[in-house]
């Protein structure tokens, strides 16, 4: 049974997603097509760019992503915390800065007096664009939709460029969330297209990597979009809730397993992080490996799927299995 969108995402369980979009036609979205030799490669900067105009707009950060020939990937935090405090001339300036051209809300920036009646219309218009500074809807809308009008541009034709809507999947906990991170940020080296991660072009783990080498003197990188940081020092609950180090650590022991030449992970060479999280190495280098079956719509623990599918009214939902296999069954929430 199909699951609406509007009840995938939930910020009052997780602020966490993983949003995947897919060009609908056959010529590439970035990358080189094999038929006419045609290269689009710089559109993936133009992505980059993009996500990083609208991570300054809306209260939405980019945990990771990585942009293939004819898709991509982001996984997104949501600080809907963040707008809601924010003041009333902040949510217009953001939503301006996008959408301009209303003239009640151009008076009112330029300092004009407004009327009583103004004064309740823009009271009202605020109250409708708040909430879309944290709707991963209408942030996917203003990437996807602008870039499509800029590759129909560029392709002299009309039409749709999408395939259909983006699909999102809830990352429930820290393991959704870390299982997610790691599988799209070894997109490249799992299609074959990469050797390792740090040769993992227009992917954030190689931004990532490039940016610590940068702080430690070993390389000159600019890391774009910005990235929500993890937690180094561990007192700060607005980060990923992990060490750089022990990321970094995890995605290159997974890539070597991931690669063709290598069949197995080794449960006693397995990175301190997913012991730590009682994360089963074999099953997490599988998984990885694009062998544990498709993604499901939402990623946790298993006890996480018990209480969405509470919420969603269900007996169960898709994903308990891969939960058990990952993360063990019997884990108190």
């Amino acid at each position: 049974m199909t699951i609406a969108r509007s009840q995938i995402i939930s910020l009052d369980t997780t602020p966490y997603y993983h949003c995947v979009s897919r060009c609908v036609r056959r010529a590439f979205l970035c990358g080189t097509d094999q038929l006419t030799g045609q290269s689009f490669d710089h559109r993936k900067q133009w992505i980059l760019d993009r996500l990083g105009i609208l991570t300054q707009v809306f209260a939405i950060d980019i945990c990771a992503y990585a942009l293939m020939s004819n898709h991509y990937h982001v996984v997104l935090r949501v600080d809907r915390a963040r707008v809601e405090q924010m003041p009333d001339h902040e949510v217009l300036v953001r939503w301006n800065s996008l959408f301009s051209g209303n003239p009640l809300v151009s008076n009112y920036l330029a300092g004009n007096e407004l009327s009583r009646m103004e004064q309740k219309n823009l009271a009202d218009l605020i109250e409708e664009i708040r909430p879309r500074l944290y709707d991963i809807s209408w942030f996917m809308r203003c990437l996807n939709e602008w870039i499509a009008r800029q590759a129909n541009k560029e392709d002299g034709c009309k039409g749709r460029f999408w395939e259909g809507r983006f699909r999102t999947q809830a990352l429930l906990d820290e393991h959704g969330l870390l299982t997610c991170m790691a599988y799209v940020d070894l997109n490249a080296v799992r299609a074959g297209i990469a050797d390792s991660p740090e040769n993992s072009d227009f992917s954030s783990i190689q931004a990532r990597i490039h940016t610590w080498g940068k702080a430690t003197g070993e390389m000159v990188a600019a890391q774009c979009p910005p990235l929500l940081e993890f937690n180094d020092s561990g007192k700060d609950d607005d980060l990923l809730p992990f060490t750089l180090v022990d990321y970094m650590e995890l995605v290159d022991w997974t890539a070597r397993n991931v690669r063709a030449d290598k069949s197995s992970a080794m449960s006693e060479d397995a990175p301190p992080l997913l012991e730590r999280m009682g994360i089963e190495a074999g099953t997490f280098a599988m998984q990885m490996r694009g062998e544990g079956g498709k993604f499901p719509l939402f990623m946790g623990a298993y006890h996480c799927l018990q209480h969405t599918a509470l919420r969603l009214g269900r007996r169960c939902i898709q994903g308990s299995g891969t939960a058990r296999q990952l993360f063990g069954g019997d884990r108190a929430s």
